[in-house]
């Protein structure tokens, strides 16, 4: 490799390794803007009954005001505390709601940690942490919530709050723990008054998603909006709304749905979700993006994503009342668990683990073999994944030959194939034809070596996804790495953290691309090129989980061990030498 290629491969690498700390130096993110209480009245309008008694009511129109509670300074705090199934629910009197769930943190520790003795310490996941407000608090119109304060008790196996509005609406909400994660829910507003009284256009509060240790990213979190048609996912790419996917735009902090009716919206994170499934559609749904004080030490990592049921207002008679009847889901993204309610439920509720695309067949596939796996012949996941990867090379094994033959038999070629199109180039369609015809004799195509690998690339993919999503590789341990669906660092030197698997892939990756043909055609200076590209391969894949490494590592030296295999066969029983070209008829002399 000459002295140009090495610096061009060198600066690209470095781009590549500082593009998105220069990003973030060039256009730092834009703060959000300061949370306010003060409501817009801009187009609101006093609705006026035909009764012509006094009337009470409010104003109809909505206000977008979040649901925030605003207790009065001083303003102590009730809290109950509910354990079911292993599962501690918090319920707060700031917004009679829903304020954390705790889950059983022998299943689902906040932190995985290398050592049992410090496990054994560790807090369950909490979901819903640092939310600005609990589950199921309302907003829409500040004389919805007034204060905010509630008054919580123990009713039966759940709990109830209530509230009385000043203007003689009264409101109820009960909450009811069952199995599978879910919580039983409702919100009953009442007319207890005299006079009928206007319940303006209102959002329930879904839940918030938010980090659960600073080691998760917050390119993790989200919200999903599932409406009659369809089910759309917003994430932190969405919010930040850059232009090209890299560079600052106009960032947004609200998104409301429009057209068809929500049957459930979600805010979730990396491996858990908040779900809230009303038993009828809501109008609309809403998500934002909000601050956090969730004490992380880099201040990106304290935003959060809540997402919101709308219901449209309505005339409520005296003695009577609204009533949205909510399920709640509050637990792991697990499959098995997820496909079945959706099934009980007829609410696609597993499409919270983004399989519904054309990669999330194979996602789902695998996933379910690796399960199989490992509860048929008691498999580590570790080992259910070599096991997997060793089944997915067998199945692609003759495609992958016949693409190391075809790129080799090419490449032996390539002296004929230059001479015809020496001899054609200022005829560039005859030289084509020349070409196919050629190739065509010597049973031979461009796409030999390309096809066999387009083929495999949604399994490729699919395989990322899976790992990527898989609550049951966090905590499963493989050897040294002692949590599968992190990288597997074994020490830190000057803060770099030593990964020793994607060093092993890294190694393997460059072995493979040594023993790999070149592609026809390429010049020696993009040859050498193509065998250092692994580097870059280290450092995107360097702090991806550990599982999704030890996949491609076993991947790779599958990959070495069948090209072995396969000049070996060849070296025993080479292929009949290339028919030279034909030789173009001599013109006689006049």
């Amino acid at each position: 490799m000459d002295r140009k290629a090495v610096i061009v491969l060198v600066v690209s690498f470095l781009l590549l390794v500082a593009w998105y700390p220069l990003v973030n130096l060039i256009y730092p993110p834009a703060p959000l803007p300061a949370p306010t209480n003060q409501v817009s009245r801009a187009g609101a309008t006093n609705v006026v009954l035909t009764n012509a008694a006094p009337t009470t009511f409010l104003s109809a129109a909505p206000t977008n005001l979040p649901p925030r509670p605003r207790p009065a300074p001083g303003t102590p705090e009730k809290v109950e505390r509910l354990v079911h199934d292993g599962i501690t629910y918090i319920f707060t009197s700031q917004g009679g709601g829903l304020k954390a769930i705790e889950l059983d943190p022998k299943k689902y520790p906040q932190t995985i940690r290398r050592k049992k003795s410090e496990q054994a310490q560790e807090p369950g996941v909490v979901l819903n942490r640092g939310a600005l407000a609990p589950v199921l608090a309302l907003g829409g119109h500040p004389a919805l919530e007034e204060d905010g304060i509630y008054e919580l008790q123990r009713v039966g196996p759940g709990v109830r709050a209530e509230k009385t509005l000043s203007n003689g609406l009264h409101i109820v909400k009960e909450f009811l723990p069952t199995t599978n994660y879910l919580v039983k829910a409702l919100v009953r507003i009442e007319n207890r008054g005299t006079q009928p009284a206007i319940l303006p256009t209102h959002e329930v509060l879904a839940g918030t998603a938010s980090l659960v240790n600073s080691k998760e990213e917050v390119m993790q979190l989200g919200v999903f909006v599932r409406d009659t048609k369809r089910t759309k996912h917003l994430d932190e790419g969405w919010f930040a709304n850059r232009t090209l996917g890299c560079f600052p735009g106009t960032p947004r902090l609200t998104y409301r749905s429009e057209g068809e009716p929500v049957t459930w919206v979600a805010a979730h994170n990396r491996f858990f979700a908040l779900a809230a499934i009303p038993a009828l559609p809501a109008a609309e749904a809403v998500a934002r993006k909000v601050e956090l004080s969730l004490g992380e030490k880099d201040a990106a990592k304290n935003i959060g994503f809540e997402a919101a049921l709308v219901f449209r207002g309505q005339t409520v008679a005296p003695g009577t009342s609204v009533v949205h009847h909510i399920t709640l889901y509050a637990g792991p993204k697990e499959y098995n668990g997820l496909a079945r309610l959706a099934e009980q439920m007829k609410n696609d509720l597993d499409h919270l683990m983004k399989f519904n695309g054309f990669f999330g067949f194979f996602s789902k596939v695998l996933l379910l073999s690796m399960n199989g796996l490992h509860d048929a012949f008691k498999l580590p996941y570790g080992l259910a994944i070599i096991v997997i990867t060793i089944i997915i090379k067998l199945l692609f094994w003759p495609l992958t030959k016949a693409s190391t033959r075809s790129m080799k038999r090419l490449a032996e070629l390539q002296p004929e194939m230059n001479k015809i199109r020496e001899k054609y180039k200022d005829d560039p369609q005859k030289m084509n034809r020349k070409m196919m015809e050629f190739m065509k004799e010597h049973k031979v195509s461009p796409l030999g070596g390309c096809l066999p690998m387009l083929i495999q690339i949604p399994v490729f993919f699919g395989f990322y996804f899976m790992i990527q999503s898989a609550i049951e590789l966090r905590g499963a341990s493989f050897l040294w790495a002692w949590d599968l669906s992190v990288p597997d660092t074994v020490a830190t030197l000057a803060g770099f953290p030593l990964n020793p698997l994607p060093l092993i892939m890294g190694a393997t990756m460059f072995w493979q691309a040594k023993l790999t043909p070149p592609s026809p055609g390429m010049d020696p200076t993009q040859q050498k090129i193509m065998q250092y590209m692994p580097l870059i391969f280290l450092f995107v894949l360097y702090n991806m989980s550990s599982g999704l490494t030890l996949y491609w590592t076993v991947q790779n030296i599958l990959t070495i061990v069948q090209t072995k295999i396969t000049k070996t066969q060849d070296a025993k029983n080479p292929p009949a030498a290339p028919a030279p070209a034909p030789a173009a008829p001599a013109r006689r002399k006049s």
